[in-house]
């Protein structure tokens, strides 16, 4: 039987809430990545920058409603941000 790396809603909340946000139990991944842009700060900006890049260029799966929420949420704030540094 053959497993693969998948990086789910639960995945992307570990990862978020291991690099300090608070995350809202129950937040979906859309929900997550708005409440991560609100609070954006260089520190972590910088942290989450690091992590969508390990996301994006590690062997594991980024499922669908994930990949979504980052690249609507995520990576447009952290343009907007690195744009106003």
């Amino acid at each position: 039987m053959m497993h693969a790396d998948l990086i789910d809603q639960d995945d992307l909340l570990g990862h978020l809430r291991a690099r300090g946000f608070d995350i809202p139990a129950g937040a979906s991944a859309e929900q997550a990545c708005e409440v991560v842009v609100r609070g954006l700060t260089e520190p972590n900006a910088r942290a989450l920058k690091g992590m969508v890049e390990q996301m994006y260029t590690g062997s594991a799966t980024i499922l669908p409603a994930v990949r979504q929420a980052i690249e609507q949420q995520l990576l447009p704030a952290l343009a907007a941000f690195k744009n106003r540094a």
